[in-house]
């Protein structure tokens, strides 16, 4: 038997409504830091707008919304909604692999692997902090009674 909640009852709704949006916000700035990091080390061509500032800030405030909204549909629907989302999530990360992995392929606007693994890091980023805190954070806490 696991120690986790994985339950409808164990997600307390209430809390979607401040994980939610703090989600959003850490998942950009891990984003960030990855990409700041990216473009020190990789001095990318200036034409590959992937790691500019605007696509990643957009991208990932647009996609981590839709994260949350999945969450709270699941968390109110699914009996094991923790177990459901993390599978869910992980096929919509490796889905959102195929095109940073294309970005290898498009030369002609800067492209190049060492860019497109920066990319797919920036997605692991987005996902790990993104999932963790609409996981862990949207539980329920139950009371321990020392005797």
């Amino acid at each position: 038997m696991s120690d986790r909640p994985d339950s409808r009852s164990e997600i307390n709704m209430s809390r979607i409504g401040w994980v939610g949006p703090l989600a959003i916000v850490c998942s950009v700035g891990a984003v960030l830091v990855v990409r700041v990091l990216a473009v020190t080390l990789l001095r990318p061509d200036p034409k590959f707008t992937p790691l500019g500032w605007a696509f990643p800030i957009l991208d990932t405030a647009i996609l981590t919304t839709a994260a949350v909204l999945v969450f709270g549909a699941i968390a109110s629907s699914a009996a094991k909604p923790v177990r459901t989302f993390r599978r869910t999530a992980i096929v919509v990360l490796i889905l959102s692999l195929v095109p940073a992995v294309a970005t290898a392929f498009s030369s002609a606007w800067g492209g190049s692997w060492v860019n497109a693994v920066a990319l797919a890091i920036m997605h692991v980023a987005a996902w790990a902090v993104c999932v963790s805190m609409l996981t862990t954070l949207t539980i329920r806490r139950r009371r321990r009674i020392h005797g």
